[in-house]
């Protein structure tokens, strides 16, 4: 069932409204968008809105994956304010889906996460199995091989319960992939036949292609090139005949081409390589781009061009240390240390040789796993003997010593039976202790209940209160009066997604800050249409906060947001803003926010109304902080804190 709340939905369509146009008018080329974004425009049911956002969402996958992440963000926000059950963790995992293919591990897990909720709610278990698949990917870019494994043998065991045979066929591709990462070859190799039998006895040409890359994928890892080769041309030209995207295409020819470099034809794989990393930058297509340059390196490191090896290399290795993509990093490594080995730089080819070695030993966890997984079956039966030999000795004891049990036993009759009264009249005590502690419990439901109702009226309030400026500026003409009306929705919105979160979480008496500040940017970059030219990133750990120091938080960053996104990027350069909260010693909250714009100039003149200057001095007052504010390379204002831990 869905819950209207027609304020919100008022203002959200109105939201949604700017942003189509806006679309409209960037993609006039992209017909079947165009058309899908007309009739989203003029539909009034939420339910074929969202249908329509999916369908969005799966075209722009095809081309533009920043495009497709908007359309899902878009999913995300209409379904959370029409409380659609069953849309919600869908536009997640989509979501999810677009950051994992930007590279971008964090956000994706975050979204991954909040799918598994979602379709887990809903008993959806297909929907459960495709997010497990994904969460397995996710470990697999971070080298967690044995945590993938078990994600995706969860995927398989709900697609069988629901006899879901193209989801059991994705379950084979995966598992065999997971095996081979372990070096697993054989148990591979029969997982990735399984799933070719299965996808051709179905008709799962789409899986199928898959299946033979993941069999190609057990092929190259045994020494079996051309039967890799293979495999891997088998896939490429059925992806091409099914119009598969042109991410997909990328993947599998970068694959082709790992066959052909094993099989000794150098030039001919360095050209495909190029050629697909040429349409993977077309693409912003980030995962595919790190994987191409670096198989570029190791061609051109056995074509004997050590400098251009070395260029792509580094590229590559900064990349997976930067993402902490840990998939290959020790073949990375090690090839930097031939390259500087064969350059004749001898102190970084050690140093390149002795972070593979580190590397190794770490990723060596999973034969270490193996090994002690059998040392304690052997441990665990030896156990099981010796506690049956114990157990033989009690036996024969138990019996020289039974008669003297049984005198015990009647000398203890007595005592027992006074003990049965009194332990009668004590659970008579507990069951009415029990009745008072489930009536307490209930009352304590109740209010809980309530506050997070009071919660959502206030969020829905706010809602209001935001369309209202929003309707208000639209028929302003004043820039300076319609910046100014801007800020005050902002500042509504960042007071709102606090009363949001506090009735959809756990703990009504905390804010989970980084949550929070990721929606809090997207509203912001939203609002100022900045999304494509500046980027915030939120480097900090998970924390929670209390409200009363939730709130005033909120509002300075949002203050920092709006003034970094309008003055610090003219003539609208490309940017980064970085979010950082941080939980200190003796309870004291450092925050900082930077932006790496042109900075303010000595003894200019100042920029705005100066309201949100004060706003933001107030707050700190309030929060009995201390602010630092830095000039250099860009922006940085620094705050201290003291602070109560949330309950």
């Amino acid at each position: 069932m869905i819950t209207k709340t027609p304020s919100s939905i008022v203002v959200l369509l109105s939201f949604l409204s700017c942003f189509i146009l806006n679309i409209y008018s960037q993609n006039s080329s992209n017909t079947p968008i165009d058309s899908l974004l007309i009739k989203l425009s003029s539909e009034k049911n939420q339910e074929k809105k969202l249908e329509i956002l999916n369908d969005l969402v799966d075209l722009a996958f095809q081309s533009d994956l920043n495009l497709a992440k908007r359309y899902a963000r878009k999913g995300v926000q209409l379904a959370e304010q029409s409380q659609h059950k069953i849309w919600q963790p869908k536009f997640y995992e989509m979501q999810g889906r677009m950051h994992a293919n930007l590279l971008e591990l964090d956000s994706a897990s975050i979204n991954f996460d909040k799918a598994l909720k979602g379709f887990t709610e809903i008993d959806d278990k297909k929907g459960q199995a495709t997010t497990y698949f994904k969460i397995g990917w996710v470990h697999k870019r971070q080298g967690n091989i044995e945590a993938a494994l078990k994600v995706d043998l969860k995927a398989l065991k709900l697609m069988e319960s629901i006899d879901d045979k193209l989801g059991i066929a994705g379950a084979y591709n995966r598992i065999s992939e997971d095996l081979t990462k372990q070096g697993r070859l054989e148990e591979a190799y029969e997982y990735a036949l399984k799933t070719i039998t299965l996808c051709k006895e179905q008709n799962f040409n789409e899986e199928l292609a898959y299946a033979y890359t993941a069999a190609g994928d057990t092929q190259i890892a045994m020494g079996n090139s051309e039967a890799s080769f293979g495999y891997f041309d088998e896939a490429l030209n059925l992806a091409k005949s099914l119009n598969f995207s042109i991410f997909d295409i990328i993947n599998f020819s970068n694959n082709r081409a790992n066959a052909l470099k094993r099989m000794g034809k150098y030039d001919e794989a360095k050209a495909a390589y190029e050629t697909a990393l040429s349409t993977a930058q077309d693409v912003n297509y980030g995962n595919a781009i790190y994987v191409i340059t670096a198989n570029l390196g190791e061609i051109n490191l056995l074509l004997g061009d050590y400098e251009a090896a070395l260029k792509y290399q580094l590229q590559t290795v900064a990349t997976q240390e930067s993402q902490g993509d840990v998939s290959n990093l020790t073949e990375n490594y090690h090839h930097l240390s031939t390259i500087y080995e064969k350059l004749e730089n001898y102190p970084l080819a050690l140093e390149f040789q002795k972070k593979a070695l580190v590397m190794r030993d770490s990723t060596a966890k999973i034969e270490s796993d193996k090994t002690m997984s059998a040392l304690m079956t052997q441990f665990e039966t030896e156990k099981k003997d010796q506690t049956i030999n114990a157990q033989n000795t009690q036996i024969a004891q138990q019996r020289k010593t039974q008669i003297l049990y049984i005198a015990i036993a009647t000398i203890f009759a007595l005592g027992l039976l006074g003990m049965f009264f009194s332990f009668k009249n004590i659970r008579k005590k507990r069951e009415a202790l029990q009745t008072l502690n489930e009536a307490l419990d209930a009352k304590n439901r109740q209010n809980e209940l309530l506050l997070k109702e009071i919660h959502h009226r206030v969020k829905n309030n706010l809602e209001m209160v935001k369309g209202l400026i929003a309707l208000q500026s639209a028929h302003l003409e004043d820039s300076a009066t319609k910046d100014a009306m801007i800020a005050s929705q902002n500042r509504v919105q960042s007071m709102g997604i606090i009363h949001q979160k506090l009735y959809q979480g756990t703990n009504l008496g905390a804010i989970e800050m980084k949550d929070y500040f990721l929606n809090l940017g997207d509203g912001i970059l939203d609002s100022f249409d900045a999304e494509n030219r500046v980027q915030i990133e939120c480097i900090m750990e998970q924390l929670e906060l209390d409200v009363d120091t939730a709130v005033p938080i909120g509002l300075i960053v949002n203050e920092l947001l709006t003034n970094a996104i309008k003055y610090a990027f003219p003539n609208t350069e490309n940017g980064k803003i970085s979010i950082q909260l941080e939980q200190k010693a003796n309870d004291i909250l450092h925050l900082k926010v930077s932006d790496n714009g042109v900075g303010k100039v000595l003894g200019g003149a100042a920029k705005g109304t100066g309201f949100g200057s004060q706003l933001i001095q107030l707050l700190t007052q309030q929060l009995d902080g201390i602010m630092q504010e830095s000039n250099e390379k860009g922006t940085s204002v620094s705050f201290q804190f003291k602070h109560q831990k949330a309950a």
